[in-house]
């Protein structure tokens, strides 16, 4: 007879996206009821709706060691890890693009209905480095991403409706100073352990 197969527990909805400043504490990540119960600190910053979800990546490569006598490896050995976590911010503004942009200078002028803001990217060597945060929409599961450096082409398409203005962003992931890692992961409950 087969072994029975349980339902899987799985991970749907896109969660919810933070960025916060380089060396921002992260959540506690209390659980309670097999769920975190404690808000992002301060300093941890909602993005906003996404076009479709988020995507994190992690890529492991490794490489054979071999010897003339054999005609298999005799060991693998890993040579390089990246990392990026990418998606595309539905809400457009200029906050949201100068995080994209890894920083610049927003100057706002006037007030009320007369006020106008000028964005300046920041200059090449002058990028901010920031950290990402996510989690899911059940409260099971969330990624903290400890440094990160925006990167690729960041497109925004002015179209006719129901099509609308995105911020693709896709953050490379980087060791921080003093550490060994570049993401942390953590789950709630035992069904995510």
């Amino acid at each position: 007879m087969p072994a029975a197969i349980t339902a899987p527990n799985l991970l749907v909805d896109p969660g919810y996206l933070f960025w916060a400043p380089l060396g921002t504490t992260g959540p506690t990540n209390t659980v309670a009821g097999s769920k975190f119960t404690d808000a992002w600190p301060v300093g941890w910053l909602q993005l906003g709706a996404t076009v479709e979800g988020s995507t994190l990546s992690y890529e492991i490569n490794v490489e054979a060691i071999t010897v003339a006598e054999l005609f298999d490896p005799v060991s693998y050995r890993t040579t390089a890890r990246t990392g990026t976590f990418t998606f595309a911010l539905a809400e457009w503004s200029l906050t949201n693009l100068k995080r994209a942009m890894n920083g610049g200078t927003i100057t706002p002028s006037g007030t009320g209905a007369t006020t106008m803001n000028t964005y300046v990217m920041p200059v090449p060597g002058a990028e901010v480095r920031a950290m990402v945060g996510w989690e899911s929409s059940d409260a099971t599961v969330r990624v903290v991403v400890l440094q990160a450096l925006s990167s690729g082409t960041i497109e925004t398409a002015f179209q006719k409706a129901p099509d609308f203005a995105r911020i693709p962003v896709t953050w490379n992931m980087e060791i921080p100073s003093g550490g060994t890692l570049p993401f942390n992961t953590f789950t709630a409950g035992v069904g995510r352990g």
